[in-house]
């Protein structure tokens, strides 16, 4: 159903969104998520090539310098929350859907590493074009010069201090995404990524994927002639490069950095919000999606006095038996439509006990709603009854399940 307000989304409903959207992501194609990973990584290059571009020849001060790159870096999360795209730092709210159980570990997992390759192939696949447009050469290599020292300071943070500045930074980017889940509009989700994403960038934070174009973009400025003649002009002696190192790269950056993100934007935002807005409903995922206290109706009754019961009710199936305990059988509007209406007979002298669905099968309310899913397809099954402490609670439908996860 198409939500029509125009008020900004509660916390509650984002919460419930965000679990939705984790839902998606983790269920996604490899094909289509390594696409859209690698155009995450690109338009987060695209920002950060922005930046650099942007203050290589500043005359401000250096916060003011820094609130204008940060404004304009907000082009990368722009792009991958507008345009769509699957950016490993924002996935890290995917544990939202993982903790209430609606996608396994493996698929957090499998959806974390696909991203973060396609990320950094993204990432690199644009360093390459700058690298070959001649922008680095700009300004007598100015513009070279200063991604070359982004990429030094980078790598010469101790391990403490890159974890640190992750962490910070990806409550923040996190936070930004959070926002957009409350947005109905373009320029709601422009508005709620710009001041989040600024201060990250101002303050000197870590992100992983912009460093996948940072640090590799000043390794390949570190064999550059040019660019080395113009930084020793510009800073007066030759820089001291040693740490700028593939290994350096890896282990004293994008190592420290990642572990920080994952904790800043999965524990700190991601586990938080799950544990103020969604954990209740995740000890028992499927109770708001069942069909409550089921109705029942015997074997000899018609389909038209079951169209009539479940019209009263307003549900879509009903249990078959001589009551609740002893149902031995489901009947669907599905059913009613495939075995009565397709085929031309008349529901006033069918019997339900002819067209109903059996065995039953039932699980506990506490199951995954994953599991749910899997137990449906072993089964070939379209429904299975509910039970709480062994008594039958209700039933739960796959149109129930697509409904997805309520607030």
């Amino acid at each position: 159903m198409i939500d029509y307000g125009i008020d900004a989304y509660t916390p509650a409903e984002m919460a419930a969104r965000v679990e939705k959207a984790g839902i998606v992501k983790g269920n996604l194609d490899f094909l289509s998520m390594f696409t859209l990973s690698v155009l995450a990584g690109a338009f987060i290059a695209f920002g950060a090539v922005l930046y650099t571009y942007v203050i290589h020849d500043s005359s401000l001060s250096m916060g003011l310098t820094k609130l204008i790159g940060g404004v304009v870096f907000c082009l990368g999360l722009i792009l991958v929350i507008v345009a769509g795209a699957e950016l490993f730092t924002g996935n890290n709210l995917i544990v939202m859907a993982c903790v209430s159980r609606k996608i396994t570990i493996q698929r957090l997992l499998r959806n974390w590493i696909i991203v973060f390759c396609g990320n950094f192939a993204g990432s690199l696949f644009v360093m390459w074009l700058v690298s070959q447009s001649g922008q680095w050469t700009s300004s007598g290599a100015a513009v070279g010069v200063k991604a070359l020292m982004i990429a030094n300071g980078k790598v010469n943070l101790t391990f403490v201090e890159a974890l640190s500045r992750g962490i910070l930074c990806n409550i923040l980017v996190c936070l930004a995404v959070w926002l957009c889940f409350s947005c109905r509009s373009v320029t709601d989700k422009v508005l709620a990524i710009i001041f989040p994403i600024t201060a990250f960038v101002a303050l000197g934070f870590e992100h992983s994927v912009a460093n996948m174009y940072f640090v590799p973009a000043g390794l390949l400025l570190k064999q550059n002639p040019q660019v080395l003649s113009a930084a020793e002009r510009i800073l007066g002696q030759a820089p001291e490069l040693s740490r700028l190192t593939v290994c350096g790269f890896l282990a004293r950056n994008l190592l420290p950095v990642t572990i920080g993100n994952i904790i800043g934007g999965g524990l700190l935002v991601g586990i938080i919000y799950w544990f103020v807005y969604l954990r209740r409903a995740a000890a028992e995922p499927v109770r708001k999606l069942m069909t409550k206290g089921p109705p029942t109706i015997t074997p000899d009754k018609t389909v038209v006095e079951a169209v009539e019961e479940m019209k009263r009710h307003s549900v879509g199936s009903i249990l078959v038996g001589e009551s609740d305990d002893k149902a031995v059988g489901i009947v669907s509007e599905a059913d009613i439509v495939r075995k009565v209406l397709a085929a031309g007979a008349k529901p006033d002298t069918v019997k339900v006990g002819e067209i109903m669905s059996s065995p039953l099968i039932s699980v506990d309310v506490k199951t995954p709603i994953y599991s749910i899913y899997n137990t449906m397809t072993e089964h070939r099954i379209r429904h299975l009854v509910i039970t709480d402490q062994g008594q039958k609670v209700g039933f739960v439908s796959v149109k129930d399940l697509l409904r997805g996860p309520t607030s």
